[in-house]
């Protein structure tokens, strides 16, 4: 896993993660004890960090002949269109069950604090399409297409909030695995 780290606070890295970073709020306890909820609402509320934000993601995806941004309800629905329209790719939406007419693809997951599921419309992402996830890796998977990256605005390491993206290539930043 690629994780930028917060803060840019080593040579090289690009100075709007601080302003990113500063931008989220912590709520402890959050939807249940405990948990260190990050909430973005306050990022969406600076209009500058929401922007940079989304040219960050831009700027990475622009010249990787991405077809298909796939935003996770709901933070990835926020991001995620304003990715898809920056870099001329469609945006699929991947939902709480219920939420789509029509035939579905489903894929349940392992939450910090307990499992959901997500679905998307079966024929939203075609065979070999090429794919970045906003926000979680789920059902384009099972459409054969290829996932590029899946991309967070959070990390949740050490419980402070990050900008990652996961790759497999080495880029700026710190390596994980």
């Amino acid at each position: 896993m690629f994780v930028l780290e917060n803060g840019a606070k080593k040579k090289g890295e690009d100075p709007r993660l601080q302003a990113i970073s500063q931008a989220i709020r912590v709520v402890p306890h959050f939807p249940k004890q405990g948990i260190m909820f990050q909430d973005i609402t306050t990022l969406l509320l600076d209009h500058s960090a929401f922007k940079d934000v989304v040219d960050i993601f831009v700027d990475r995806y622009r010249d990787m002949d991405i077809s298909v941004v796939a935003g996770v309800e709901a933070r990835g629905f926020i991001f995620g269109s304003s990715i898809a329209l920056g870099i001329g790719a469609k945006f699929v939406p991947l939902c709480k069950p219920g939420k789509l007419p029509g035939e579905v693809i489903s894929e349940k997951y392992v939450l910090e604090y307990g499992t959901d599921c997500l679905e998307m419309h079966v024929g939203a992402v075609q065979h070999n399409e090429r794919v970045i996830i906003i926000d979680d890796l789920v059902a384009t998977e099972r459409a054969d297409a290829e996932v590029v990256e899946c991309a967070c605005v959070i990390g949740l390491s050490d419980l402070k909030s990050k900008f990652f993206t996961k790759n497999n290539k080495t880029d700026k930043g710190t390596q994980q695995t």
